[in-house]
């Protein structure tokens, strides 16, 4: 048998396993380094080309949930991008293994392992190597994360933002956690005039107190002990832009003077420094909270707060946009599919009926977790519902009372003819249809107006 032409090199602190990896793959490649401590990678890496790397994921007693061998991953990724790394763990922890994944690892493999398994994992990464050795300069482009959906109230928000992008008001964004708030401030950045200039997420809830003046507003040489250098901050770097600040709702309410100040000066002080420097940014605000409530209970500031919401959509929660679930889910599958490169699977329609009734309480980014999980792990052409990690259990049966989309639409056309007291035009606007398309949905439910 003639041995193919590659070194792999195997990591693991297990003296037995190393010998049983090197027995079985010195038979089939050329070259077969092992090494029982990781923090002789990059001393390995830097004087031998290595092609395969099989990383395992544990190497402390004790230590069993795999985080050692993510952060060895991304060690070896940073210095190493071209690297091929396949993750080995014995204690079967799939969520560990789907972050790695998705952080760029091309497999996975279970300890004890299949000898032909083994094998065959490390041929089609030696290929995928080579491939890429062979194509420098190919690079695999994602699909646009960006998807609208066709319900009525999604319809309306997105109508909203497109005025809203031409002009400059700020603009506060609502809606639950993974409803894409992120996805809606970029747009309006990409549909207005500051497109070309920069778009400056800021993350507000995960943003530490001590550290929210240096962060946002920058700071001088010296401001601090760990100061070694000016430093512009968040505002600065989306000068001429869009600076988007989300979980505003998040911010203490001692900070939010400063916040306040900087929105109405449009400067900022550097920490350190007292000269304002002026600041050209569009602000979109976003908040997952109840932030009128807030304002009633003075735990959030009321001349902050109007000067923020000029302008606020509402983006309504995955399940109450039900229509827009099959769509969605096909989106994401086509878009993970040529992500790794994988033939795309179906839903059968009673699986695809079970996730329409699940709650999606993570809304669209548990949508978008949940799809990457199933393609990652599934070998099957038909997707279920144990793949997207979802028990039968957890749908919310009858939660439609057996009604259909078709009813749901139908329902919402007379509850917004009801509203607008029958005015044709009115409740089209409110639907997002043309006066056309809904007198064809009231032919074709037979509502009489």
């Amino acid at each position: 048998m003639r041995k193919t032409n590659a070194t792999i090199l195997v990591l693991d602190d297990n003296t037995e396993v190393l010998i049983a990896a090197k027995l079985l793959l010195k038979r089939h490649f050329e070259s077969v380094l092992t090494n029982n401590n990781p923090k002789k990678i990059f001393e390995i890496l830097q004087n031998t080309p290595v092609d395969v790397i099989i990383l395992d994921m544990n190497y402390r007693v004790g230590f069993e949930d795999g985080k050692e061998g993510i952060f060895w991953f991304k060690e070896i990724k940073s210095n190493y991008p071209q690297a091929q790394i396949i993750l080995m763990t014995s204690y079967g922890h799939v969520e560990s293994a789907v972050e790695g994944i998705k952080l760029g690892a091309i497999d996975y493999l279970l300890k004890p392992w299949d000898n032909d398994h083994l094998v065959d994992i490390v041929k089609k990464a030696v290929q995928q190597r080579r491939k890429k050795e062979q194509e420098p300069s190919t690079v695999i482009q994602e699909k646009s994360t960006y998807f609208e959906g066709t319900s009525p109230a999604i319809q309306k928000t997105y109508r909203m933002a497109q005025r809203v992008a031409q002009t400059e008001v700020n603009t506060l964004i609502l809606g639950e956690n993974g409803t894409g708030k992120y996805v809606l401030a970029a747009y309006i950045h990409q549909n207005s005039t500051r497109k070309n200039q920069p778009f400056v997420h800021v993350d507000l809830g995960s943003l530490n107190a001590n550290l929210f003046e240096s962060e946002l507003f920058g700071y001088a040489k010296g401001a601090f002990t760990d100061a070694k250098q000016d430093t512009a901050g968040r505002f600065e770097a989306a000068h001429g832009g869009t600076i988007f600040l989300d979980e505003i709702g998040n911010v203490p309410l001692h900070l939010q003077a400063k916040l306040l100040q900087v929105i109405q000066s449009k400067s900022v002080i550097r920490l350190g420094e007292s000269q304002p420097r002026p600041v050209d940014v569009r602000i979109i605000t976003a908040t997952n909270a109840d932030i009128e409530t807030e304002v009633a209970q003075k735990e959030f500031r009321e001349d902050l707060y109007y000067r923020i919401n000029t302008v606020v959509l509402p983006l309504p929660a995955l399940r109450e946009r039900k229509e827009d679930i099959p769509a969605l889910l096909d989106f994401f599958m086509e878009q993970y599919a040529a992500k790794y490169q994988i033939e795309q699977p179906k839903i059968n329609a009673n699986t695809l009926e079970s996730l329409c009734n699940y709650e999606w309480r993570g809304n669209i980014r548990e949508m978008q977790n949940r799809v990457e999980r199933a393609l990652i792990l599934t070998e099957a052409e038909e997707l279920t519902l144990h793949d997207f990690g979802i028990s039968a259990a957890a749908i919310k049966e009858g939660s439609l009372d057996d009604t259909t989309l078709q009813d749901i639409e139908r329902t919402t056309i007379i509850k917004t003819l009801e509203k607008s007291n029958g005015n044709i035009s009115q409740a089209a606007e409110e639907l997002g249809l043309s006066r056309a398309a809904l007198y064809r949905r009231l032919e074709k439910y037979n509502i009489k107006n």
